[in-house]
């Protein structure tokens, strides 16, 4: 539900989170309530759900539990999520923001379209979801987007000046020593481990299990679904599969250090993709599958401000700068404005003082 707003609030660090606890000590109104923004409460259930999805191991994987100290250093990491994301949901709201019950229809047809109803179904019950939970969660995201447009993306402008005055300090970045390929994946992988990293939250069990995804979603592509989209739909590379499975530009001779996969990419004119390769470990043992697309081919020498791609490049750094100025700064304002009571936090010291 807060992977959206995860994306710009990393910079807020555990020390922080304690800074919302009200001076004194509160009682919470029951032991149910973890936190209350103004006057709005978040549940100890939600935080649990939160926690459980994003840090509980395995049952049975006594190696990955975490000592008491470490889960409560999580939870309260988790719950400053969850505060800061209610304070943008009431400053949405009182900006008249909040996305329509159209604009949620629209996005879930959207999100169902790569599935049967029977999929559809089992994804919601292998996260332990209901149909409505999964639309609120739905809500929650777009009404953040629709927030952040208003009030960050749309006051931001790049200028040509800008972009030329940054190409002139940086222009040595764009020299390529050798020729330098923009891929992008999709991947899967068996190990038990690891996070599922996509939309869906959909993640292989074994690597018979990873395998036949793959090829599913193979069958996806060559069926004409779009690779970006099946990437972050089902991709379970947390690095890429959230920008449509980019993996950004890799030097030649980083691709070479796998012969098979430099020689299947080779072959590639841009937007097409591979067939299912297999993706090794230190040991050269089968560590899951991937399916790459060649985005560009960049030859070696230096890439002038001409290129579109050097100015689009450029520009979609500084932007991203920039955004992520505004969004920190916005989220401070609108919290020093807010009413928060962190009473976990405040359970946590008191437990520590004993």
């Amino acid at each position: 539900m807060y992977r959206m707003y995860r994306r710009f609030t990393a910079f807020i660090t555990l020390g922080s989170a304690l800074l919302v606890v009200a001076a004194g000590c509160h009682r919470s109104p029951n032991a149910d309530v973890v936190a209350v923004v103004n006057g709005k409460q978040i549940m100890r259930a939600d935080l649990d759900r939160q926690y459980e999805a994003q840090y509980q191991a395995r049952a049975g994987d006594a190696a990955q539990k975490p000592t008491s100290e470490v889960a409560d250093t999580q939870r309260l990491s988790i719950l400053h999520e969850m505060i800061s994301d209610e304070v943008l949901q009431q400053q949405a709201v009182k900006l008249n923001l909040a996305a329509s019950d159209e604009d949620v229809n629209a996005k879930l047809i959207e999100l169902k379209a790569p599935f049967t109803p029977e999929e559809f179904d089992a994804q919601l019950k292998q996260r332990n979801l209901t149909l409505d939970d999964y639309k609120r969660a739905i809500r929650r995201d777009l009404t953040l987007q629709k927030l952040l447009n208003k009030e960050i993306e749309s006051k931001i402008n790049i200028t040509d000046a800008e972009i030329s005055a940054y190409y002139t300090l940086h222009k040595a970045e764009f020299n390529n020593i050798e020729p330098r390929y923009h891929l992008a994946q999709i991947a899967t992988s068996g190990a038990p481990s690891q996070q599922a990293g996509n939309l869906q939250n959909n993640k292989a069990s074994s690597d018979a299990d990873a395998k036949k995804k793959i090829e599913m979603l193979h069958n996806r592509l060559e069926s004409g679904d779009d690779f970006a989209t099946v990437a972050m739909n089902f991709s379970e590379d947390p690095n890429t599969s959230s920008s449509g499975g980019d993996m950004g530009f890799l030097p030649e001779s980083a691709l070479k250090s796998d012969p098979a996969v430099f020689d299947a990419i080779g072959k590639l004119k841009p937007g097409q993709y591979t067939d299912v390769m297999p993706v090794f470990d230190g040991s050269h043992r089968v560590a899951g599958y991937a399916i790459y697309r060649l985005i560009s081919r960049d030859p070696a020498g230096q890439h002038e401000l001409s290129d579109p791609r050097v100015k689009q490049a450029i520009h979609n750094a500084l932007h991203s700068t920039r955004a992520q100025l505004l969004k920190n700064a916005y989220l401070e304002v609108i919290q020093n404005e807010a009413k928060v009571t962190n009473y976990f936090a405040e359970q946590v010291l008191k437990q520590d003082a004993q």
